[in-house]
């Protein structure tokens, strides 16, 4: 069985990536969460490079998210589009997440159990927000929704749920198509049980802790104590 490691559910939205993606598509794991004390010299004994996700096939050592989601579709059904226009938007798609929106990831860190009000968004954090936006519009219309490569939940959609988790951190205005895409990744059964995870950890990164307190007022908190 492929083991899956990670790290604090309230916090890691490079793990989540690759658990939303197995847990939703059926595909079975043994999960090994590392709580972020461990730091990267103790990630380093499982990661190359000291970081999560990483996942671990019969002594093979497979490293980030997009490569996760690659090797996976190599012998899974279902983690990219059948239909090779989709597939293509997909992947394009999932890749510009993988390697931009810095405004938003320094900005916005995710934290699940926070509800923030954010201070000025700034012109950088606007433009990723308005990007991500577009991007959902286009490929909810372009193949006729729910998911944004169509009727199924796929890779593409997995590297946008920790942004929907975090649109609702921040209480992001999105239009109306995306504000139901939204809605629709937190309702997955999936992303309900990493939320009631992330809510029980009592775990606190001191790191972390301090981005969340410089993005914006505290307006609840949700966490275990």
């Amino acid at each position: 069985m492929y083991q899956l490691y990670i790290t604090n559910k309230n916090y890691s939205s490079w793990s989540l990536r690759a658990w939303v993606l197995m847990r939703t598509l059926g595909i079975p794991f043994a999960e090994k969460l590392v709580p972020m004390g461990e730091t990267t010299a103790g990630f380093a004994a499982f990661s190359p490079t000291g970081r999560v996700p990483c996942l671990v096939d019969d002594g093979l050592t497979i490293w980030d998210s997009l490569a996760i989601a690659e090797y996976l579709a190599e012998t899974h059904d279902g983690i990219w589009a059948q239909d090779r226009t989709a597939r293509a938007w997909s992947r394009s798609a999932a890749a510009e997440m993988h390697s931009g929106f810095s405004a938003l990831r320094n900005s916005h860190p995710m934290s699940v159990g926070l509800r923030i009000q954010p201070f000025d968004l700034g012109a950088a954090l606007k433009r990723d927000i308005e990007r991500i936006d577009a991007l959902w519009q286009e490929g909810l219309s372009k193949f006729n929704g729910p998911f944004l490569a169509g009727q199924k939940f796929t890779a593409v959609d997995a590297f946008f749920c920790p942004v929907a988790f975090r649109f609702q951190t921040y209480g992001t205005m999105l239009s109306a198509a995306s504000e139901s895409y939204k809605n629709h990744l937190l309702s997955l059964p999936a992303m309900q049980e990493w939320k009631d995870a992330a809510l029980r950890e009592t775990w606190r990164d001191e790191g972390h802790e301090v981005e969340i307190r410089a993005s914006g007022e505290w307006v609840e908190d949700l966490r275990a104590i």
